[in-house]
């Protein structure tokens, strides 16, 4: 999470984290596509461009009021890509390949930021921007893939779990979705999802892309 909202920060944090939101989303909406909804397509939502996954309240607003709070936590969100899974070719198992599409981009970010990181430091390049935004976009990434993996509605990891359970169980916790959000944000500012799940998640994909790329880190 950032601390230090400086202008040398935010450069740092920008565009790691705008492209980790941004293909976060895409990826939802092209994992839909290809199993069957063009929802998402349609409404031009499987789209590199930012602006089409921006929310005004969950994107700007929040994370604007946690900055001027001076708050240590900086979370948000993007405008969630429409998904009509009742298109999809077999709703039940197919829902969970487009859940998991966005923190599947996510990790896959992580990695290429990871291998750009090793890269630079390989060949000695001391370009302090380059290397602190590297490992931004290390971080942020893993930071999302994390986060929306949680099993509450509507982050993805919800939405894999009621897919997972059986249909009464799956309709009596999809009704969790509107209240889902402020649930998190509450565990979030009493700590508990960061202690619990957030830190110790993240400590463990961090292993596992240190693990995938230490061929490249031997080989330099």
């Amino acid at each position: 999470m950032i601390t230090d909202y400086s202008i040398q920060a935010i450069a740092i944090n920008a565009i790691p984290l705008i492209f980790a939101i941004t293909i976060h989303e895409a990826a939802h909406g092209y994992a839909a596509r290809y199993f069957g909804d063009n929802t998402a397509y349609m409404l031009g939502r499987v789209s590199l461009n930012p602006i089409k996954h921006i929310d005004p309240v969950g994107t700007i607003l929040i994370p604007l009021m946690l900055i001027l709070a001076s708050s240590p936590f900086l979370i948000g969100y993007a405008k969630p890509v429409p998904v009509n899974f009742g298109r999809l070719r077999n709703p039940r198992i197919d829902s969970i390949w487009v859940a998991l599409a966005g923190p599947g981009s996510n990790f896959a970010q992580a990695l290429i930021w990871a291998i750009f990181l090793i890269t630079l430091i390989g060949f000695g390049v001391d370009e302090r921007f380059l290397l602190a935004m590297s490992q931004a976009g290390i971080t942020w990434n893993l930071v999302l893939l994390v986060f929306n993996l949680f099993p509450l509605p509507p982050l993805d990891g919800g939405r894999i779990l009621a897919s997972l359970l059986p249909a009464r169980q799956s309709i009596a916790f999809g009704k969790l979705e509107p209240y889902g959000f402020f649930i998190v944000l509450a565990l979030v500012f009493t700590g508990l999802i960061g202690s619990f799940w957030m830190e110790p998640l993240t400590a463990f994909f961090k292993g596992v892309v240190y693990f995938v790329t230490l061929p490249l880190q031997m080989l330099f």
